[in-house]
Order: C-alpha cells, then structure tokens, then sequence
C-alpha cells in the first residue's frame, strides 16, 4: 500500500524495507526535473529530515523522509536521467530505500483516498 505525506512524498513499506519517492502532484508542480541529490547510503534519516534534493526548471525542492530509517539504496538511475521523476514519480522515479524498524508507525500518513481528498483542498 501507498502511503502519502501533507508534503506530497509517497512511501510504500514492505517489512523493513521502505522505498521514497514524490507523488505525481508534486513531480507536476516541479516541472521538468533537471537534477537530483541522493543521501549517501549508511545515512540515518529522521522522520521529517531531507533524504533528498529534487531540483527542475522551476525550483530546488528537498524530499522528506516520512518515517526515520537507515539508506540502504538510492535509485542510481536518477543520476544519469532525473526526468525519471517525472515520467514515472510513484513507480521508476523513486528516490531512496530506507531499513526502518518493524511496527513503525505511520498513523500521521494518508492512504491514496485521503490524499486525493487533500489535493482538492488545494
């Protein structure tokens, strides 16, 4: 399942493994992604905190980590074609994989649902 943040960063967790990446409302407000800034892996990430930077024609935009954990992966792909955020955001496009603990909770997030509810309050 798809999970959501109020910052339009998507998660999906599966066991202890959670993969990041920014929905298509936020690659479409961004425009064009032009560059992307990965964390090193080995990186503690706090709940909240930057695990990436997303940069296009338009602005420079940090990615926030929904749920703490430890980077175990970054979507290399992204170095040689950023507009992968953009052509597949929720799929190809995706940013990093985080080790989190079991039973982390995600009570703040929003299912697919709630956050298309949110976007039409925007």
């Amino acid at each position: 399942m798809t999970l959501y943040t109020k910052d339009h960063e998507w998660i999906r967790i599966d066991g202890n493994m959670a993969t990041i990446g920014i929905s298509q409302y936020a690659q479409a407000q961004l425009g064009d992604v032009v560059y992307v800034e990965l964390p090193e892996t080995g990186k503690a990430i706090d709940k909240g905190k930057e695990a990436a930077v997303v940069e296009s024609v338009k602005a420079a935009s940090e990615v926030y980590a929904p749920i703490a954990g430890t980077v175990f992966e970054v979507n290399a792909a992204l170095t040689d074609n950023p507009a992968l955020v953009n052509e597949d955001p929720e799929g190809e496009g995706w940013f990093v994989r985080l080790h989190v603990p079991q039973g982390t909770d995600t009570g703040d997030l929003m299912d697919e649902a709630t956050y298309k509810a949110f976007l039409e309050t925007l």
